[in-house]
């Protein structure tokens, strides 16, 4: 399950007097465009020491071409891995143990890094929500 409210404020997009009345309207934020900051506030947070990694989410070249907002369908990306990112650091309770999961190769995704797995498309996105959901609740992974 997506915490909605761990999600957006990951992103950046909940204020104090527009907070996330539902899913809904959490998908219509992403659906018009997430903050080119989104992304800088997401990337600073999963990987400090890796200032290319967001263009692994967004490429140079077309993070070069947009204004101050993503296009729909990089923002989805952007939430994937936002929610993704929130899920591990709840699991692994905390950023270093979040990172060294997301990116350590797991036996499980056949020797892939689940960054890897989450960034590429919703179903690798969904395999890696999985596998954490089969941690949080104590099931072999």
């Amino acid at each position: 399950m997506i915490a909605f409210a761990e999600v957006t404020e990951l992103l950046g997009v909940a204020k104090p007097k527009t907070a996330i009345e539902s899913a809904l309207h959490f998908v219509d934020l992403v659906e018009k465009g997430l903050p080119v900051k989104a992304l800088d506030r997401v990337c600073v947070r999963i990987a400090p020491s890796d200032a290319s990694f967001k263009y692994r989410i967004v490429p140079k070249a077309t993070l070069a071409r947009y204004g101050s907002r993503l296009n729909a369908a990089q923002s989805t990306r952007l939430a994937r891995i936002a929610a993704i990112w929130t899920l591990a650091r709840r699991v692994w309770g905390s950023d270093a143990e979040a990172r060294d999961f997301l990116f350590r190769p797991h036996q499980l995704l056949e020797g892939r890094r689940p960054i890897d797995v989450a960034i590429e498309n919703e179903l690798g996105g969904e395999l890696v929500r999985d596998l954490l959901g089969r941690l949080e609740y104590g099931s072999a992974a």
